[in-house]
């Protein structure tokens, strides 16, 4: 271990105190500026005192929010000289043509105004309504409200502030100690419904005090978030507005030296992306249940992939996780028709919750298990399903939630 990974000291932690402003020399704030009807909290300023590299990943959607291609534009053009991320919840900014792009445009003037940087060196997220013109007057008086506040305690406040369907703020942070020193990676993330890869329609803004090239940011802000936010699914609707951004101030004078060092806070920065994304989907709309579904046995991880994917956005599956039934039949049919390879007669099935498992299929056929035992792991507010295809080195997990009768609630109006 010399010259390697010390030890992490510092647990995720999402209830006292980590958040996004964790890392030396980041602050925050989250204001109302009335894009919301509720008039609860809807702009969030991360802001660093020095300049950041920063990397980012965005919505694959094709209808692609005007926040995400100019903060896409923005990265490509500098990624090396980032301070500030502004954050409006309550309208998207999307599918509102050039006036869009306009508005969005103009957030990064006003901040960096107000804050004395570039255009240039701000980043804009959204999240809200699709189809309604970005008030820009309120943004104007927000971002001018959110500057006074800038804080370094007020990452839940800002973690508040971008909060749509959510029912409580995710936010937390961790430290790991490389041998040159300590560093601190902290987060924060929304996400409740529209909920599914590529992103896993969320926003999230990451940061940390680590000193690190953009070109390595990039690659372990893409390795993290393809083993955490692009393997959740509340129900299966990928936005026009995912966003995941990585912003690196090196304020605490340690570099990232070689790929022992690396491979450290990619695993930390994993570990951070994972949390807060099982928190979205823990906090799905209307969700009572989380689910945990891990596929082995095919021919290769993609395949795996897809697989566990069809599983997790069935609706017959969901609602009967719903209603607490063990009703497997529905997971091996979505499982068919996912488009890959297997053998039927070699599928296995076993479920489970805490300390208690059951076999349900071996060999492709039911096997004789106590329905009620089965029943009581299918109640459980979280659980586990293991499907076995075969004996290919194939293997994914992903985390999903039930799909029960508030999910419809929330969604039925949360235009009107």
């Amino acid at each position: 271990m010399d010259n390697m990974l010390v030890s992490q000291k510092h647990a995720l932690d999402g209830q006292h105190g980590g958040s996004v402003t964790s890392p030396l020399g980041f602050s925050a704030a989250g204001v109302t500026c009335g894009l919301k009807a509720s008039g609860t909290p809807d702009l969030a300023l991360v802001y660093s005192s020095r300049p950041c590299t920063a990397a980012g990943v965005f919505t694959l959607n094709r209808i692609m929010a005007a926040p995400c291609v100019v903060s896409r534009e923005t990265l490509a053009t500098n990624p090396d000289q980032i301070q500030a991320v502004v954050i409006n919840a309550g309208n998207a900014n999307a599918c509102t043509g050039e006036p869009g792009l306009c508005a969005a445009r103009r957030t990064q003037e006003i901040t960096a105004v107000e804050l004395g940087c570039h255009p240039n060196a701000v980043l804009v997220l959204s999240t809200g309504i699709i189809g309604v013109q970005l008030d820009v007057e309120k943004m104007i008086a927000g971002v001018r409200q959110a500057v006074g506040q800038l804080a370094m305690d007020n990452g839940e406040a800002a973690a508040r502030a971008i909060m749509t369907t959510d029912t409580r703020p995710k936010r937390m942070a961790t430290s790991i100690d490389l041998p040159h020193g300590r560093v601190t990676i902290g987060g924060m993330a929304k996400g409740s419904g529209m909920i599914h890869p590529n992103m896993a329609t969320m926003l999230a803004v990451l940061s940390t005090d680590a000193r690190a090239p953009a070109p390595l940011l990039q690659r372990q802000l893409r390795a993290a978030v393809g083993c955490s936010f692009n393997r959740i699914s509340v129900d299966g609707d990928t936005s026009t507005n995912d966003s995941v951004l990585l912003l690196a101030n090196g304020a605490s004078g340690v570099e990232l030296r070689g790929p022992e060092e690396a491979a450290a806070f990619g695993s930390a920065l994993t570990e951070i992306c994972l949390a807060l994304a099982h928190e979205i989907v823990r906090d799905g709309e209307g969700a009572s249940r989380f689910v945990q579904l891990t596929v082995t046995g095919t021919e290769d991880a993609a395949d795996a992939l897809a697989v566990a994917r069809t599983i997790a956005t069935s609706p017959l599956v969901k609602t009967a996780f719903a209603g607490g039934d063990p009703n497997w039949g529905r997971i091996l049919a979505a499982a068919g028709r996912a488009g890959v390879p297997f053998d039927p007669y070699q599928v296995g099935l076993t479920v489970g919750a805490g300390t208690q498992s059951v076999s349900l299929v071996l060999g492709g056929a039911p096997c004789a298990f106590d329905p009620a035992r089965a029943q009581a792991i299918f109640a459980e507010p979280e659980f586990q399903i293991s499907l076995s295809l075969g004996s290919g080195s194939g293997q994914a997990t992903v985390w999903t939630c039930d799909l029960t009768h508030d999910y419809v609630t929330i969604n039925a109006d949360y235009h009107t």
